[in-house]
């Protein structure tokens, strides 16, 4: 998990957050949250919780067994990510990328251009 922690936090205006306890670490681009980490414990497998368009979120939990709806957050756009080695390192980088590039371009026009 810490390879993947760290490609998180070097994203521009990476905020590290525990609003639901420290087992959860969220991380919140101008306080948008774009990924939340699990690393697990006994009761918990380690995840990865990501934002996803609807139509690649559909795609992607088709293609892996390891990727379900995130039932705590809107299914149609946020998916969890297990890691259990079945998913590619770049795969999964790839969607910190989408879930980040998705919440930034949700940010109103006045935020985006102060981040530039």
């Amino acid at each position: 998990m810490e390879i993947y922690i760290n490609y998180i936090m070097a994203k521009h205006f990476c905020l590290l957050d525990y609003p639901f306890g420290r087992e959860l670490k969220v991380f919140k681009v101008k306080g948008k949250i774009f990924a939340i980490v699990a690393e697990g414990n006994e009761n918990q497998r380690p995840n990865i919780c990501l934002k996803c368009t609807p139509e690649s979120a559909i795609e992607l939990r088709k293609q892996y067994q390891a990727i379900v709806a995130n039932s705590q957050y809107n299914e149609k756009h946020w998916n969890t990510v297990f890691m259990d080695d079945s998913i590619s390192d770049q795969q999964i980088k790839t969607m910190i990328d989408t879930s980040y590039d998705l919440v930034v371009a949700g940010l109103p026009k006045k935020v985006k251009r102060l981040m530039k």
